[in-house]
């Protein structure tokens, strides 16, 4: 299990010779990275009551890691190494992991205003954001600065790496095999631009990217790029979304292991252990069938964890959710 304490991704930044051992151990800790953010917005999806751009945002998002999730396996099996997903899984309250952005905290917990700008927009901020209305403070280069660093170290090697076909997959989420390295290089580049945008645009493919998404919920308005590198609010509201009062996971989840005294919250954590499990086994022997099962098995967790947000806490007006134990 990945410690919350490590500083991985901090000593490969740190690191002056970006070869090919560089790359793959860069590459699972950009896995590690991907997982760590499905969690915290799956809670705030499911969190969610009314149908409207709030759930849309959300819901997008959440098909959006999963592909960028994907497309990092494939990479990694590519230049010849499975990738470790259940090994991998990190636990929440904590930063993000490798030591990316040590002022974050990630937690568990519906969807708030606060958990919008603290989590939300704090996993997805770029290095220098095109600014609207927020200035939040860099104290480490963000998870699309260690992005760029693998692309830049991928056509760089000498000899030329090659990529494998064998063993990647596709999936209904945008991800496709990587088989040369300028595939690489645009996959990365797409993972970043949907994330943060680029440092002269808040878009990418034709969308706002997640973090300037996430901004419209938590101001309450459309944003339009009028031009490249300018952020207009406008006068359209985005009304922030009636949601279950789900509180703030604690460190090692719930004191109570049976909140409802149905077995919910173990059923829930099952299901994800299952999902875990699958999807390694899809990138190792497993193939298309084990991604499938982790597919259809991470659709089957809305109902338990929706059962939970619907339980209240001993104390005070909060209710349970998912804590994501495995």
């Amino acid at each position: 299990m990945t410690s919350y304490g490590s500083q991985k991704i901090v000593n490969l930044m740190r690191r002056t010779m970006h070869d090919a051992a560089w790359i793959k151990e860069a590459v699972q800790a950009a896995i590690d990275l991907e997982l760590s953010t499905i969690p915290p917005y799956l809670c705030a999806l499911w969190s969610i009551e009314d149908a409207g751009t709030a759930l849309t945002t959300v819901r997008a998002v959440v098909h959006d890691e999963m592909g960028h999730l994907g497309l990092m396996c494939n990479l990694l099996k590519g230049l010849g190494v499975a990738p470790q997903i259940v090994g991998a899984v990190p636990r929440y309250p904590g930063p993000l992991p490798g030591g990316v952005r040590p002022e974050l905290t990630v937690y568990l917990s519906g969807m708030t205003k606060q958990f919008v700008l603290e989590v939300m927009m704090g996993i997805e901020k770029p290095e220098k954001p095109i600014p609207v209305t927020l200035a939040l403070r860099e104290t480490f280069p963000s998870i699309g600065k260690f992005y760029e660093a693998i692309a830049a170290a991928l056509p760089a090697q000498k000899p030329p790496l090659t990529l494998s076909a064998a063993g990647q997959l596709n999936s209904a989420f945008g991800v496709h095999p990587i088989t040369t390295i300028d595939d690489a290089v645009k996959s990365i580049d797409h993972i970043r631009g949907q994330g943060e945008g680029t440092t002269t645009s808040a878009t990418f493919g034709g969308q706002l990217a997640h973090f300037y998404r996430f901004e419209e919920i938590f101001i309450g308005k459309k944003l339009v790029e009028t031009t490249p590198g300018k952020l207009t609010q406008t006068d359209i509201d985005v009304a922030f979304p009636r949601t279950l009062p789900m509180g703030r996971v604690p460190f090692g989840g719930w004191p109570s292991r049976d909140p409802d005294g149905k077995g919910t919250l173990l059923a829930f954590n099952n299901l994800y252990r299952s999902v875990l499990q699958d999807l390694e086994a899809a990138w190792g022997a497993g193939g298309p069938s084990a991604l499938g099962r982790a597919i259809s098995t991470m659709t089957l967790m809305a109902v338990p964890a929706k059962t939970l947000m619907n339980v209240k806490q001993p104390t005070g007006t909060e209710n349970y959710g998912p804590d994501f134990l495995i």
